[in-house]
């Protein structure tokens, strides 16, 4: 799995290490039964602190996409619902489209123009 994290994202780290492991989920990267990597080895690759690792890992867990199993580490129990992974597809669409001075109006005419 490659996790890459925007610095400049106002969103607190956690939440981009949740949004990033929930996509690849979503997309098909994991699946139901699939371990993910120690959260000290994630915390690794991206430079960031474990517990911030393990906190991502803790709200997946009560979302219930991922299981927790002493001795077993984490793995994927289920996938995202559709609406919920596109959801958060859109959050991040307008945190961006926000940090380059669009509203939500605007963005919803680039996609008509687009589609």
């Amino acid at each position: 799995m490659l996790l890459t994290l925007d610095l400049n994202d106002p969103r607190p780290l956690h939440e981009q290490v949740a949004g990033t492991i929930r996509r690849a989920i979503a997309d098909g990267s994991y699946t139901p039964g699939d371990r993910l990597p120690p959260a000290r080895d994630l915390a690794d690759a991206l430079g960031i602190n474990a517990n911030t690792v393990l906190r991502a890992l803790r709200e997946l867990r009560d979302e219930g996409l991922l299981e927790f199993r002493r001795g077993r580490g984490v793995s994927v129990l289920n996938r995202p619902d559709a609406r919920g992974a596109l959801a958060e597809a859109v959050r991040e669409l307008l945190a961006e489209a926000d940090r380059y001075g669009y509203g939500p109006e605007e963005v919803i005419h680039i996609i008509r123009e687009l589609s």
